[in-house]
């Protein structure tokens, strides 16, 4: 018994298998650490995965869907909202330009909304300033769409109605025009502004042909073909030069228009007369003296139609107008006869041109003077002028913005005698350029051309006086100040050449004193005479270029500064 439990006890002190506790107890370093194991540990940074163990991870969870499709809908707001803002910003652009543009260029309110939309732009073509040159191929596409519209009785021309059954057809100039005396007024002025615009297209594009094959417009001496052998070079960047065989006319004649405007019933006199000297001119630029010799004489009728033959207050010989005619002439015969005159010096026929000039200097001299004419708003208050913040005040601002701008009421048509204002006085300056200018081209001796000189002295007093007036004058038309300041230009560089030409000619006489002496050695009064006209045409050439430096500020057209809110947003 006692045997057993001895051998029992033998069992249980000393065990076959060492447990783990044991070992821990022995090894103090190692302890946590499994001991039977023979593999290495396993880190994430010192292995490398198995591909038949690598970790299975889910990218796409519900959260990150949901992220995700939050995003993109973000993302196509922004987008949404981006160009939502941008065409709004366009639209209000182009609604504040089109205003800006009926304002600056009226056009008639019957007309269709396609219509006075290329109206406007027609309209403006020539005037940017954006562009280096005008764009005269699309400001003549414009002018010949818009026409075709106004013509066609399915937009704009209904009422038109031929002259004759079938129209006219003149000889090398085309259709003529129509019978308009049953449109409106506005309807039959922007009529007339188009065919002006056309008129002037076809100037420009006088010498174009169009590419059939491309649809591109060049200038004629461009062209590859037997009759330009020697082509200009096309401009570095340009398409390639077309060859004669593939190459039509642009457009229509200026004769086309002019004659349209001339033929057409309905258009005042004075609108006649204007197309037939704007297309007298061209015939002169066309070198056709003859030709437009004979618009002068037709535009000369226009402006005297109402008047019997039997008292016209011209002769029909010379054309210079009578003194003793007691009715003082027309503001339509004033300019066509000034137009003729010039058309005279111009072709070497002084002797003509000269009497009639100073005849209608003599009769605008003789025109009644007025004070100047004040414009007002109707409604308008002379009181509503000492504060902007009146109640009429800012319901005229208010109808102005939201109201259409009213079409401007019908210019002057010519038939009364003009006013001498400050535009009828440059008028006169101009009268005197001309006058100086053909005096002084007459070579009738030293004294003549001095006289000329004087003339032209004259004229750019008077032109930069009036100018002076007219931009201190808020209520000046930009005619007028364009009429003298034109007159001022030219006769500052009239009076300029004139003056050098005289002192090179002194200095000529000055290195060669015998030819200007009339006794031995230049002495006694002769040689004091000398002395005292050595140096004049320099001191007035002198004087001439003091003038033109002192008046370039009134010959710059620069805009005047902006008053109030608006000068912040104005560089």
């Amino acid at each position: 018994m006692q045997s057993r439990l001895a051998l029992r006890r033998v069992f249980l002190l000393r065990p076959t298998k060492p447990s783990t506790s044991a070992a821990s107890a022995t090894r103090f370093f190692t302890r946590h650490t499994n001991l039977s194991s023979r593999n290495r540990p396993q880190l994430p940074f010192l292995s490398m995965p198995l591909a038949r163990n690598r970790q299975q991870f889910r990218y796409l969870t519900t959260e990150r869907k949901r992220w995700l499709v939050y995003e993109v809908v973000l993302g196509f707001k922004y987008i949404v909202y981006t160009w939502a803002i941008g065409a709004c910003l366009l639209i209000a652009y182009y609604s504040v330009q089109q205003e800006w543009l009926e304002r600056r260029y009226p056009s008639p309110h019957e007309w269709s909304f396609i219509t006075r939309l290329r109206f406007r732009l027609l309209r403006w073509g020539p005037d940017r300033n954006d562009t280096p040159e005008p764009n005269w191929v699309q400001i003549g596409n414009y002018a010949k769409n818009v026409l075709e519209r106004l013509e066609s009785t399915d937009t704009d021309g209904a009422g038109l109605q031929e002259l004759t059954e079938g129209g006219i057809y003149i000889a090398d100039v085309g259709k003529s025009g129509y019978d308009i005396t049953a449109k409106s007024e506005p309807w039959r002025r922007g009529y007339y502004e188009v065919l002006m615009c056309c008129a002037k297209a076809a100037e420009q594009l006088d010498n174009h042909v169009l590419d059939a094959k491309r649809g591109i417009v060049f200038p004629a001496e461009q062209v590859h073909g037997p009759s330009n052998p020697n082509p200009r070079p096309i401009p570095p960047g340009s398409p390639a030069a077309p060859h004669e065989k593939d190459c039509e006319p642009f457009y229509d004649a200026p004769e086309t228009y002019y004659m349209r405007i001339l033929t057409t019933r309905g258009f005042t006199s004075k609108q006649k007369m204007d197309s037939a000297l704007e297309y007298a001119t061209w015939l002169d630029f066309k070198n056709v003296p003859e030709a437009a010799e004979r618009m002068y004489e037709w535009a000369l009728q226009l402006a005297t139609e109402d008047i019997p033959q039997t008292a016209l207050p011209y002769s029909t010989t010379n054309y210079v107008l009578q003194e003793d005619n007691g009715s003082k002439p027309s503001a339509n015969l004033l300019t066509s006869l000034t137009a003729l005159a010039t058309h005279k010096a111009r072709h070497g026929d002084l002797s003509e041109a000269l009497p009639i000039l100073i005849s209608i200097l003599r009769a605008r001299r003789s025109l009644p003077t007025t004070a100047a004419k004040h414009y007002s708003q109707p409604g308008v208050s002379p009181e509503d002028y000492q504060s902007p913040w009146t109640a009429s005040n800012i319901i005229g601002v208010v109808k102005r913005f939201v109201a259409p701008p009213a079409y401007p009421p019908p210019p002057p048509d010519g038939t009364l005698p003009p006013i001498r204002d400050s535009q009828e006085l440059c008028e006169e300056a101009g009268l005197n350029l001309y006058i100086g200018e053909i005096m002084y081209a007459s070579r009738s001796g030293a004294a003549v051309r001095e006289e000329g000189l004087a003339w032209t002295r004259e004229a750019v007093e008077t032109a930069e006086e009036q100018l002076h007036k007219l931009k201190s004058d808020t209520e000046a038309s930009d005619e007028a100040t364009k009429t003298c300041r034109e007159c001022l230009g030219t006769g500052l560089d009239n009076w300029t050449k004139m003056a050098a030409k005289l002192a090179r000619e002194e200095r000529e006489r000055t290195e060669n004193p015998s030819a200007g002496a009339s006794s031995w050695f230049g002495l006694w009064g002769d040689g004091q005479t000398k002395v005292e006209e050595v140096g004049r045409w320099e001191a007035e050439e002198q004087v001439v270029k003091e003038r033109t430096r002192r008046a370039q500020e009134l010959l710059d057209e620069l805009a005047a500064p902006k008053s109030g809110l608006g000068s912040l947003f104005w560089a």
